[in-house]
């Protein structure tokens, strides 16, 4: 394993030439105006380079050790002058040619930051509304992905009802200690999100998901807590009106993302909907999780 030894060309399945032996990768930041209106960061190709003179991402070929997201965020290095400490990644969208693919990162950053060709790879780089891509002149390859990707591209909370979890997940004697049943909830939830969750069937997300994850718990299990990527809520009253006080705060604040809210309680994926939030039963959660 070394530096740039993913550097030349390679024939996917479909008879094409790409750059990348192991493949590549590349990041595509957006930011969300107060407004809501998405911008996206755009690369202008140099004359010289493959499909030169079009718009498109900053990336280019993994080396053999890395994942999408480091070489995409050492791309956006290289190329952009962009760094990754102000960028959220919000998932990771596969684009599979057979026997070669380019991912592309998806990533949310916190304002529209400063980003200027930092090498001869590119002529310009320039933040620009989503919705008037269409109107530029886009490299092949992402021309093709951009539709499936702009569908993809909010952000996404995922709302947990603790409880309802925890009983359909019928761990061993949980009833007698639904705080500890919790807190290994919380635990496998943690190591899950290292590694990114698969969004359900239908909804809008990259295969590889990173969506920020709020679990809403109640009774026992209060005074769990998370030092990870999960958001412990403790419920003051009843689980479900904290629920569905947690999705309005997020339609309040930033309506632009997307809520899916993991229960199978009737009543509450009911209340939920009405705030717009999708849902979800526990079976897609504990699918992705250890068994216990």
């Amino acid at each position: 394993m070394a530096a740039r030894d993913g550097d030349g060309w390679a024939l996917c399945g479909r008879g094409h030439r790409h750059w990348g032996l192991h493949g590549a990768s590349g990041l595509l930041a957006v930011h969300y105006d107060a407004g809501g209106t998405p911008h996206v960061l755009m690369q202008k190709r140099s004359w010289w380079s493959h499909h030169g003179g079009t718009w498109g991402l900053p990336g280019g070929a993994l080396d053999s050790h890395e994942d999408a997201v480091t070489g995409a965020l050492r791309e956006a290095l290289e190329e952009a002058a962009l760094s990754g400490d102000s960028l959220r990644v919000l998932g990771v969208y596969l684009d599979d040619h057979g026997g070669w693919s380019f991912q592309t990162v998806i990533a949310e950053a916190d304002a529209l930051l400063p980003a200027a060709p930092a090498n001869d790879e590119s002529t310009d780089m320039r933040w620009l509304p989503a919705d008037e891509l269409c109107g530029e002149t886009l490299h092949p390859g992402f021309a093709e992905t951009w539709p499936a990707i702009r569908s993809a591209l909010p952000p996404s909370v995922v709302v947990l009802d603790a409880a309802n979890i925890v009983g359909a997940r019928a761990e061993h004697g949980w009833w007698r200690d639904r705080a500890g049943a919790a807190r290994r909830l919380v635990s496998d939830i943690e190591r899950l999100m290292a590694h990114g969750l698969r969004p359900p069937e239908g909804f809008p997300a990259p295969e590889t998901w990173f969506p920020r994850v709020v679990m809403v718990v109640e009774g026992a299990a209060k005074g769990v807590r998370s030092d990870g990527p999960v958001t412990v809520v403790e419920a003051q009253g009843s689980g479900d009106d904290a629920i569905v006080a947690v999705v309005r705060e997020i339609r309040e604040v930033r309506p632009w993302e997307r809520v899916l809210v993991v229960t199978a309680d009737r009543e509450l994926r009911r209340r939920v909907a009405e705030s717009a939030a999708e849902v979800a039963g526990p079976g897609w959660l504990l699918g992705q999780l250890p068994r216990v």
